[in-house]
């Protein structure tokens, strides 16, 4: 697929303060919440390959349905799709002085393309926080969620239980447990994860890689990410 074309000065980014963060990490340990922590904070756009695809599917585009079916199949995206589908997002106005990327890339092909693309759109090489934390952590993050069908507040059986067991504290509701949380389905989404994503953290270790200890509590994953990006500003 063609790159977007820009008429910039090819020397600078389009931003001189344009900041490129990619989160890599599986699931549990944290990507999301801090996803949104630095979205608020660095006010630039959190994107996630999931909610670029849910909207394309929401579309009504031929695309969007012949994706739809192709998930609802139980398949994964190629990555020549999702390459297409991220590059028409990033080149979006409010991404011009940066953003945060999560859960892209994720294949070398997909990271090889996303270089490209930040070239053609003349915005900075990424910064990489790579979340780490121990299997039985991310296990029992994600086999212990818990969210009420009603209000959507998410609890965490070892972590955040609710006062009454699987009842919702704040309307009373029943708490569910999604399929893909199962322990059993949770050990092969990681053992999936490691499978992919280890040749990326090879690919991005010789740039601007930082390592995130995942085990701890959001304060301190937050102070982590504070001294990784300290050029960026992030408040405590």
């Amino acid at each position: 697929m063609n790159l977007p074309r820009e008429t910039h000065n090819e020397s600078e980014p389009l931003e001189r303060d344009a900041r490129v963060i990619v989160l890599l990490g599986p699931p549990g340990s944290g990507k999301g919440t801090q996803s949104a922590f630095l979205k608020k904070t660095l006010k630039i756009p959190s994107i996630s390959t999931g909610e670029i695809l849910r909207a394309e599917c929401a579309s009504g585009s031929s695309q969007g349905k012949s994706l739809g079916n192709l998930l609802a199949g139980g398949n994964l995206a190629s990555d020549e799709l999702v390459n297409e589908l991220v590059a028409k997002r990033l080149s979006q106005p409010e991404c011009r002085r940066g953003f945060i990327l999560d859960g892209y890339p994720r294949t070398l092909a997909q990271a090889d393309f996303l270089d490209g693309l930040l070239a053609a759109l003349r915005l900075p090489a990424p910064t990489i926080l790579h979340f780490v934390a121990s299997r039985e952590t991310l296990v029992n993050r994600v086999s212990g969620r818990r969210q009420c069908g009603s209000c959507g507040r998410i609890y965490n059986v070892y972590f955040h239980p609710p006062a009454k067991a699987d009842i919702c504290d704040a309307d009373g509701a029943p708490l569910t447990h999604r399929a893909d949380d199962l322990e059993s389905v949770v050990t092969e989404r990681l053992a999936i994860y490691e499978r992919t994503t280890s040749p990326l953290v090879e690919y991005y270790r010789g740039g601007d890689f930082h390592t995130i200890d995942a085990e701890g509590g959001e304060a301190f994953v937050r102070e982590a990410m504070q001294g990784a990006l300290a050029g960026a500003a992030v408040p405590a």
